[in-house]
């Protein structure tokens, strides 16, 4: 197989292609989602998009999923909670970690934002140890950011909002924490 970098880099110009012409967002994933699964041979590969305060299983290719992921929960439910791509490279020292299927042994979850919120995330398992790092995270997050029209990149981590007890990322108008439930003091921010 080709260098990581290499693939990623001939993904990236056929992914902006894809989402130029089709404005449908479960289309596009779908689309986005069988590229990266083919070029890589990922043990699965999907999407999770935020519904009713949980994440949903979207368009997946490879083996069965968990269906329902709540905030916070698992490798999938740490990265919607955190607004920041989570890298697993072992998945039995991950606390938490939801196995949905005990081929998977390493995981890299990133944040799918729309107008700066998270909206979906998208899900990568390997059946082999150690097979995510800092390359995918920086590429995987360029092309989940194809999906915000209304902005070129991820907004930066620094412009999140966090819960000054938890750390967990909140929305300007929260009040109390989604997360720890404390009282958000913003004042101290």
């Amino acid at each position: 197989m080709e260098n990581k970098e290499t693939v990623y880099s001939q993904l990236l110009p056929q992914v902006q292609s894809l989402l130029a012409d089709e404005k449908d967002t479960l289309a596009n994933a779908a689309n986005v989602v069988a590229l990266l699964h083919n070029a890589f041979h990922f043990w699965w590969t999907g999407f999770y998009r935020v519904v009713d305060n949980e994440l949903l299983l979207g368009p997946f290719q490879g083996p069965l999923a968990c269906t329902r992921i709540g905030w916070g929960k698992g490798v999938c439910g740490t990265a919607w909670a955190s607004g920041q791509t989570v890298i697993v490279p072992d998945v039995e020292h991950f606390a938490g970690h939801i196995a949905c299927s005990s081929e998977s042994r390493s995981e890299i979850v990133v944040p799918c934002r729309v107008d700066g919120k998270v909206v979906a995330v998208l899900d990568i398992d390997s059946e082999l140890l150690g097979t995510f790092d800092e390359t995918d995270a920086r590429w995987l997050e360029q092309i989940v950011a194809l999906f915000d029209s209304s902005a070129p990149q991820c907004p930066p981590v620094e412009e999140e909002l966090h819960c000054p007890d938890c750390g967990a990322v909140f929305e300007p108008h929260d009040v109390f924490c989604p997360v720890c439930g404390n009282k958000i003091d913003k004042t101290q921010l």
